[in-house]
């Protein structure tokens, strides 16, 4: 008997294994619950695709639907979509479940979890209490489950986006049309049903503060501060001095005191350089991307053969340009010359830019060349 025939084997008779138990129907009230969680799913930007976490929210009785794209997923995030799905469905449920995400969760699992206090004092905010289901018991949450799937296979296929401005404007604009439409597993539309849970659900607080994150910087030497890998401006008389950043959804607010606030619009992808009009130095004092570097200027003065091996050094080192230049040009005033566009034809030769491979090839080269011992005398080092 095979392998695969005798676990069918066991499989129809029980061997082995648990009883099978029927699985149940969760039933919920209008305003009863909220289910909440997030998902990875790839995304495509200008022709590349990107890895996002989707974060969805659904109304467990109307299965009304609201999701949005998130880079990461943090508590600040967590309290930003939250923020923005409550005022989408226009109040909030009794509680909202989790999937026993580090996000929200402290400590412990199912019933016996604790939120953390700050995002414990973020639902006191909005009356309602975050649960967590019982590690296993993946139906428990089941409502946001599913159209995880659905998301990806209708919403992101064969779709591309600008920037996440025009994501998440499209991920709305597709929840206005999906919750419209009727749904045979309900056999309703959601947005009729919402009718009548929204009379169930509590109102949103009369004023919501914005979520954010405060941060402290200082204003470095070209007059910016530094906040997840983008810079953003600030005057000039703020330089040397510590600043408080205030970053929200959409801004970041910089503020050196009472009277002095600076507020910058919010870039999620990093690497940028963000500068406001008005902190933009006078045409005089800006230095051009196309002028050479000092040392590259230095370099093909005390020798002008080196040119050829510099533009290829510039476009192929794995060191910062900046660094490399300085490198070669401390090699070229340092070693005779001979010996250093020797080894630089060589390198070049075998397409060698590592700048301290090169410079052992120079000290080998001059320690045969410059450096002989003569074999005539002795071993005695004063015949030296």
């Amino acid at each position: 008997m095979s392998y695969p025939a005798l676990t069918a084997f066991c499989r129809r008779h029980e061997i082995g294994q648990a009883p099978k138990e029927p699985v149940g129907q969760y039933q919920f009230e209008p305003g009863q619950e909220l289910q909440h969680d997030t998902s990875p799913h790839q995304v495509e930007f200008g022709g590349k695709l990107r890895g996002v976490q989707t974060a969805s929210a659904v109304l467990c009785y109307s299965r009304m639907l609201f999701f949005q794209f998130f880079p990461t997923f943090q508590r600040f995030d967590c309290k930003v979509f939250l923020t923005d799905a409550l005022r989408y469905f226009g109040g909030t449920t009794a509680h909202v479940m989790i999937d026993n995400t580090h996000v929200v969760v402290l400590r412990g699992t199912g019933r016996r979890m604790v939120p953390v206090p700050e995002m414990a004092a973020f639902a006191g905010r909005f009356d309602f209490r975050f649960v967590a289901h019982e590690v296993g018991d993946s139906n428990r949450s089941g409502r946001v489950e599913r159209p995880f799937q659905f998301i990806d296979g209708n919403f992101l296929a064969g779709r591309t986006f600008g920037d996440w401005d025009d994501l998440n404007r499209q991920a709305r604009e597709w929840c206005d049309n999906v919750n419209a439409t009727y749904k045979k597993h309900i056999r309703a539309v959601p947005r009729e049903l919402f009718a009548v849970e929204r009379l169930r659900l509590k109102p949103l607080p009369a004023w919501i503060p914005e979520p954010y994150l405060l941060h402290q910087r200082l204003a470095d030497t070209e007059g910016y501060i530094n906040l997840h890998s983008n810079r953003y401006s600030v005057p000039s008389s703020w330089i040397g001095r510590r600043v408080e950043v205030r970053e929200t959804k959409d801004k970041i607010e910089i503020q050196l005191d009472a009277r002095n606030l600076v507020v910058h619009r919010r870039v999620i992808d990093p690497g940028h350089r963000i500068i406001l009009a008005e902190h933009r130095l006078p045409g005089d004092r800006r230095i051009k991307k196309t002028d050479p570097h000092p040392e590259e200027k230095a370099i093909v003065e005390a020798a002008p053969e080196l040119a050829p091996y510099l533009t290829e050094l510039k476009r192929r080192s794995r060191k910062l340009v900046f660094l490399a230049l300085r490198q070669l040009l401390r090699m070229v005033r340092e070693y005779p010359r001979d010996a250093l566009v020797a080894a630089l034809e060589e390198a070049s030769r075998y397409g060698l830019y590592d700048l301290d491979r090169v410079e052992r090839m120079v000290l080998r080269t001059i320690a045969r060349e410059y450096f002989l011992l003569n074999p005539k005398r002795g071993d005695d080092p004063s015949d030296e």
